[in-house]
């Protein structure tokens, strides 16, 4: 078969799949999920020695060793993997749940009700525990998932995929609900991002390069997020032993991620006290400091910045820091460079924290709290398919609840319209 008819062939599939998924009580699709964290564990061998084949052919290909490290199948991830699937299994399902109800002055009651999307395609880079994540929280919704990995990766994805499908044939639910491409050519995702009669929906995980493409590239609709150039705004009022532990963490936390913090905004009074305390602190964990002019009165033996690095996206120890005068200086400045992620503000003045709550426009905003905290998991959503900047549907992580739509239903008495 070509490619197309391969495609082709997953698509409708999943699409079979996602009706059998619709009738599947909790209880079942639980079931399901503990039968695919069980089976990982115990196929663990077979994982790791797939994984390797991944691992040899990416030493061949020169990927750095943080890449490495991420494509890694080690038992802790395994182990964490599975992990992943209970605690999906033990949220609560959000499927058939009513939202609201109201009645009439006709005496139709009409309410909400939560419905799984339908089929969802997930194109993804390097982490091969994303194949696993992403079906556990398919599943628990009711959607059918194609997951689309990257070619680095295309032993791994195929085994943990054959590991869950096992599952879920074992637990009566469709094997066809997750299904991996099995090719690492990039036409399947051309031929894959065409198909809006049987994806519902393109969710892409990865770098900016590869969000853009499949944006450009598709006919369905897409939830994305290009960047994550999320920022903290140290008020006058910020205490500054907390100021800088936030500043801190929201940097050296794991500055690789897309909710690490990328820019350092500081008001004016508070800058000649802070910064100095702050970049003792920055010097030890090795973080590279770019200033603005009135930064580098301060901090004189600072780098400064260039006019591209107040929209950069480091994804390393580097911060951009500016001085400014107030808040609104502040939310202006987040609003011209910001990426509608993720902002923090640390302040003691109530009246400041409501305000950049109610002004900053992005999908996560914080008042005394790292940026870190953008995660699903940290936010009570006990995991996530994704993060996304796009307001539409969803806005900000996506757990269990984004993974569905709502439809309108109506209980009447023999009501006709007049």
């Amino acid at each position: 078969m070509s490619v197309k008819d391969d495609i082709l062939s997953i698509a409708k599939d999943a699409r079979d799949a996602s009706l059998g998924l619709s009738r599947l009580d909790t209880p079942t699709k639980n079931k399901a999920l503990m039968l695919m964290a069980d089976g990982l564990v115990a196929e663990a061998a077979y994982l790791k020695e797939a994984n390797q084949k991944d691992l040899d052919a990416g030493e061949k290909k020169g990927l750095s060793k943080a890449m490495l490290e991420r494509l890694t199948l080690s038992d802790k991830v395994i182990s964490q993997m599975a992990a992943g699937l209970k605690e999906v299994a033990a949220l609560p399902d959000p499927v058939g749940e009513v939202t609201k109800m109201w009645k009439r002055p006709n005496g139709l009651m009409v309410g909400r009700m939560r419905i799984p999307i339908g089929v969802i395609g997930i194109i993804y880079e390097s982490r091969p525990n994303v194949t696993a994540d992403a079906a556990g929280l398919c599943l628990k919704s009711g959607n059918a998932v194609i997951l689309r990995g990257g070619s680095e990766a295309i032993f791994s994805n195929t085994a943990i995929a054959k590991v869950l499908s096992s599952a879920l044939k074992k637990a009566g639910a469709p094997e066809k609900a997750v299904q991996v491409v099995p090719t690492t050519e990039r036409d399947a995702v051309l031929e894959m991002l065409k198909l809006e009669d049987y994806i519902d929906l393109i969710i892409p995980r990865g770098g900016e390069g590869l969000i853009r493409f499949v944006v450009e590239n598709s006919k369905i609709p897409v939830i994305k997020h290009y960047k994550g150039v999320c920022h903290v705004f140290i008020d006058e009022s910020a205490d500054i032993d907390m100021a800088t532990r936030i500043a801190l963490n929201a940097k050296v936390h794991r500055p690789g991620v897309c909710n690490a913090m990328e820019t350092l905004l500081v008001h004016k009074n508070i800058a000649d006290k802070f910064l100095p305390t702050v970049k003792k602190e920055y010097d030890r964990a090795g973080v590279e400091l770019r200033g603005c002019p009135k930064t580098l009165k301060i901090l004189k033996e600072i780098k400064q910045a260039a006019d591209e690095d107040w929209g950069a996206e480091y994804l390393d120890l580097i911060l951009a820091v500016r001085i400014v005068d107030d808040i609104d200086e502040a939310i202006s400045h987040i609003a011209r460079y910001g990426s509608l992620h993720t902002e923090a503000i640390v302040t003691r003045d109530y009246h400041n924290s409501q305000r950049f709550l109610r002004e900053v426009n992005s999908s996560t905003v914080l008042v005394n709290a790292s940026t870190r905290f953008s995660d699903g998991f940290q936010l009570g959503l006990g995991a996530e398919i994704g993060i996304s900047t796009t307001k539409i549907h969803a806005f900000g992580p996506m757990g269990l609840e984004e993974l569905t739509t709502q439809k309108f239903i109506v209980y009447g008495d023999g009501q006709v319209r007049e």
